[in-house]
């Protein structure tokens, strides 16, 4: 059975939910038997159709936006096409950071044979416990696994990040954690002028338990 999402935010324009980590936030194009789609699932549990606004990936966490009215979603669609949404990354990496706060410009490729794309992301170290840091992410633009490459570019791939961060040692930091396979990335929060009420609307996801298991919040 599938556990009920947390609605984190809910209005008659928008709803916002706690992904869980290991779900797809829309039906892949090549769908396999067992996939869990977020989407889906919160067009059943709140029993009203849903339009998609944005994406994180799947072993991701937190804060994911959705319209329950369809104008309304394709404006905060094009608002983060024009990179107008402040979105917060929390990321658990292992290695030492290059600096308390640093930028990278490091240009991205989709694919080995895509063209490179300019890609910037802010970053600022908000805790740390041994050779574990707590770091603060806000990509100014949105390549795919925008954070997670260019954490990696620094030396420092997120824990549990399978893909960049290799398989070998994922499985012995995620062994010594208690953490297991999760990758520590989650979406935090995220801020924008409400297009329906011209509010300034700010979503918060509670911290994730596997985040709070390294740094255990007061």
């Amino acid at each position: 059975m599938i556990e009920p999402l947390h609605i984190i935010y809910q209005d008659e324009w928008l709803v916002a939910v706690d992904k869980p980590a290991g779900q797809l936030v829309h039906p892949a194009d090549n769908p396999k038997e067992g996939d869990q789609v977020t989407m889906k699932i919160l067009r059943d549990q709140i029993r009203q159709h849903v339009y998609n606004i944005h994406r994180i990936d799947r072993p991701t966490t937190g804060v994911l936006l959705f319209g329950t009215d369809r104008n309304t979603a394709r404006a905060l669609h094009r608002a983060f096409e024009r990179h107008e949404i402040k979105k917060t990354y929390w990321a658990i990496v292992s290695g030492t950071p290059p600096a308390d706060a640093w930028d990278c410009h490091e240009p991205l490729r989709k694919t080995d044979d895509a063209p490179e794309r300019e890609a910037y992301t802010s970053f600022r170290v908000l805790k740390n416990s041994a050779s574990l840091f707590l770091i603060e992410a806000t990509p100014h633009t949105g390549r795919t696994h925008q954070i997670r490459k260019h954490l990696l570019h620094a030396g420092i791939p997120i824990v549990g990040d399978y893909r960049y961060a290799g398989i070998g040692p994922s499985d012995k930091i995620g062994k010594q954690l208690g953490t297991g396979t999760r990758m520590l990335l989650q979406s935090r929060q995220m801020e924008f002028r409400h297009p329906a009420t011209a509010e300034q609307t700010s979503i918060t996801a509670p911290i994730d338990p596997m985040l709070a298991l390294c740094f255990p919040q007061p």
